[in-house]
């Protein structure tokens, strides 16, 4: 084997040399642009007070870029955006705020606040108004839907667009999972609610993720996010907060047929994706979208509630062409 032979102290000297040399890179203006527009597609955590609530939001993109406002579904939070808001960011100011009792925003006693469908539409209300959202498309799951369609029924004209995954607008779509929350509005007695406690243990939080997954795509799940939300669930006093919103979830088929007339009357441009093996809302209720809105785009996906889980780059594949075609940048 050779062995160095350089003397030792010319080799310090050498070393001390280049130590001494400023490490110096240049940036070419392109590549600082992209360096600062890829910032953008960067996640802020936020909170901003509504009538007396705090109400955290995740928002990313530019402010002058079209918004996209995310409302989540039960038993989550905004935190079910967290890998779509990203990857929408660079066209578009996503927005994903927390409901009062989930999430990071504010969870009053129910002696002091009003836990109702009506009352969370009131706080995005004034919520679009502090972020001076004055057009919005809207993505809406679960809870999201009738959050979401009570805003547009008092807002029409601020809806630029609106992508359903998931959520309920049409009789159809409330099959036998129902019949016990039925049986709860119309008898509140205690004997009725307390079977409903079953929906909010863990077991039944992990169902609601991966029930109807292919298993091709069970490994795309993530644990945490089932365990995030079963953590929200398990703060004391959260279970009677998520029951009285089941019973207050009656008021919103009430408004089935207002939120039906809104379809018709304003055709918003509309995508549909839906995961088809959903035995909360099952296709029975994505279909009948088609009669109220008969230019709507329909994607039913071999997924389960979940779909942004297991089919999340799929879903902002659609998101991304569906806005282009529909909204001008």
């Amino acid at each position: 084997m050779k062995l160095n032979t350089i003397k030792p102290s010319l080799l310090s000297g050498l070393i001390t040399l280049a130590l001494s040399v400023p490490f110096v890179t240049t940036t070419s203006a392109e590549e600082t642009s992209a360096f600062n527009d890829a910032g953008n597609t960067a996640v802020r955590h936020n909170t901003v007070t509504i009538d007396g609530q705090d109400i955290f939001y995740r928002e990313a993109g530019n402010a002058d870029a079209p918004v996209l406002l995310l409302l989540h579904g039960f038993p989550t939070s905004s935190q079910q955006y967290r890998d779509l808001i990203p990857e929408l960011a660079d066209n578009y100011r996503v927005i994903a705020p927390d409901y009062p009792g989930f999430g990071r925003s504010s969870m009053p006693d129910p002696s002091e606040f009003e836990y109702s469908f009506a009352k969370y539409a009131d706080l995005m209300d004034g919520f679009t108004d502090a972020l001076d959202l004055t057009s919005y498309s809207m993505y809406l799951m679960d809870y999201g839907a009738p959050v979401g369609y009570r805003l547009a029924l008092r807002e029409p004209n601020a809806i630029e667009a609106m992508i359903i995954q998931n959520g309920n607008a049409y009789e159809e779509g409330l099959l036998g999972f129902w019949d016990v929350f039925r049986t709860y509005w119309n008898d509140a007695s205690d004997e009725n609610r307390e079977p409903l406690r079953g929906f909010l243990n863990v077991g039944a939080t992990e169902w609601q993720y991966t029930h109807g997954v292919p298993e091709t795509h069970l490994n795309r799940v993530s644990p945490d996010a089932w365990m995030l939300d079963q953590a929200y669930l398990d703060r004391p006093g959260n279970q009677e907060i998520q029951l009285d919103l089941f019973y207050d979830y009656r008021t919103n088929v009430d408004l089935y047929p207002d939120f039906q007339e809104f379809f018709r009357t304003f055709q918003p441009p509309t995508l549909i994706v839906w995961g088809e093996n959903d035995q909360i809302f099952p296709t029975e209720g994505a279909t009948p979208y088609l009669r109220d809105l008969p230019d709507a785009e329909l994607h039913l996906i071999d997924a389960g509630h979940f779909i942004l889980e297991s089919h999340g780059p799929e879903v902002a594949a659609a998101i991304r062409t569906f806005l282009s075609e529909n909204l001008s940048n």
